[in-house]
C-alpha cells in the first residue's frame, strides 16, 4: 500500500493504478462479507522500488526502497501500518505510517477518509519529523477507467513547519484484454510559508495474476536546483496477499 495512496493517496513507486483498484475493492466490501472472514479481513504487502518518491521528492536520496505493510478491514472501516526505509542524510533510516479510515459510498462515488501518522526512526533529537495528516479522497469509475481527487491536510507538518496542504487529481485505466494499466496524477504541495511546488507523474503497470504487480513511472516537479525533486523514472514491484 502506498502513502497517499500509502492508504493512500500514499503514492509512491508502484501505486496510483493499484491504489485506485484497491480502493474500489475495499469500498465494495460489505459488513456481512467481513463477518464471514472473521473479526477483520487482513491484507499484507511487500515491495521494492528503484527509488522512494513521495509527492515528487526522493525520500531515499535516490537509492532503492524496500517496504511492507499490513491492513485490516471490517466492513467499510480499515486500519494498518506501513514501513519503508528512508534516507534524509541525518541518521533517519526508516519511516512507519499508522493509519485508520473509512470508505463510504455515495452512488458511483467511492470515498476514502483517513487519519495518517508519519513516524521516523533514527531521527535526530529535536528534529520533530513525525506528523499527522488527514486525508479525503474520492474516485469515480468511468468504464475501464477511474477519475479521482484527493486532499491531505496537516496542522503541523514535518519539522514544525506549521500547516500544510496537498491536493491532487488522478486517473487510471486498464488496457482491455491485457494485464496493463496506465495511470497519472498531478498535485500541489502548499506550506505555511515559502516553497510551495507542483508535482506530477505518469506510469504503466503490469498485473501478473492477482497478487503481483509491476510499475514503471515518470516523476517530476517544478522545483529547481534540488536533485531530490528532479525528474526521474522509477521501477517497482509489489506483492499482495
Amino acid at each position: 500500500m502506498n502513502r497517499f495512496r500509502r492508504c493512500r493517496m500514499r503514492p509512491a513507486g508502484i501505486g496510483v493504478a493499484v491504489g485506485a483498484v484497491g480502493l474500489a475493492v475495499l469500498a465494495s466490501a460489505t459488513p456481512a462479507a467481513a463477518a464471514r472472514l472473521g473479526a477483520a479481513d487482513l491484507g499484507f504487502s511487500v515491495g521494492a522500488a528503484s527509488d522512494y518518491v513521495f509527492r515528487g521528492k526522493s525520500l531515499t536520496d535516490e537509492n532503492p526502497q524496500i517496504y511492507g505493510g499490513v491492513n485490516a478491514a471490517v466492513g467499510r472501516a480499515y486500519a494498518g501500518v506501513w514501513v519503508s526505509n528512508v534516507d534524509f542524510g541525518n541518521g533517519t533510516d526508516a519511516e512507519f505510517d499508522l493509519y485508520v479510515g473509512v470508505t463510504p459510498q455515495a452512488g458511483p462515488v467511492s470515498f476514502d477518509l483517513a487519519i495518517i501518522y508519519y513516524g521516523y526512526a533514527g531521527q535526530p533529537k529535536g528534529s520533530h519529523q513525525d506528523y499527522f495528516e488527514g486525508k479525503v479522497a474520492a474516485t469515480v469509475p468511468l468504464g475501464a477507467a477511474s477519475l479521482g481527487a484527493a486532499v491531505a491536510y496537516s496542522p503541523e507538518y514535518m519539522g514544525k513547519r506549521g500547516k500544510a496542504l496537498y491536493y491532487e487529481i488522478n486517473a487510471a485505466t486498464t488496457v482491455p484484454g491485457t494485464p496493463f494499466s496506465i495511470s497519472a496524477a498531478a498535485g500541489r504541495q502548499e506550506f505555511n510559508g515559502p516553497f510551495d511546488y507542483n508535482t506530477w507523474n505518469v506510469g504503466v503497470g503490469y498485473a501478473l495474476g492477482g497478487h503481483l504487480g509491476f510499475d514503471v513511472r515518470y516523476w517530476d516537479t517544478d522545483v529547481g536546483g534540488d536533485k531530490l525533486y528532479g525528474s526521474r523514472v522509477t521501477a517497482g514491484v509489489k506483492l499482495t496477499f
